[in-house]
């Protein structure tokens, strides 16, 4: 017999892989190449990123010592347009998921 409540359905929501993707930060990572200069590489850091000098050069430094540095975090589409801008002034730079 119905007692007039109406039942509301139970829904799950589960977040996907997707969505785990897109809200993970991501980094941009560049790469010790034996190609450029380590006065290009800051130069470079300083006009896509905004970087002053100091902090280029940290980053270069920390490149050019350990052969990569973490440049960049954030969210995965401005990370994949870095990463395509440093390719385009031939910077080696990889693209990874911050965990």
């Amino acid at each position: 017999m119905m007692t007039g409540m109406i039942e509301t359905p139970l829904i799950l929501e589960e977040e996907t892989d997707a969505e785990e993707t897109l809200a993970t930060p991501w980094k941009v990572i560049v790469h010790n190449d034996p190609v450029n200069l380590m006065h290009y590489v800051t130069m470079i850091l300083m006009r896509i990123f905004g970087y002053q000098r100091q902090k280029a050069e940290r980053h270069m430094m920390e490149i050019h010592n350990l052969g990569k540095s973490v440049v960049w975090s954030g969210e995965r589409e401005k990370a994949e347009f870095y990463v395509q801008q440093l390719h385009e002034v031939l910077l080696q730079a990889t693209l990874e998921r911050d965990t």
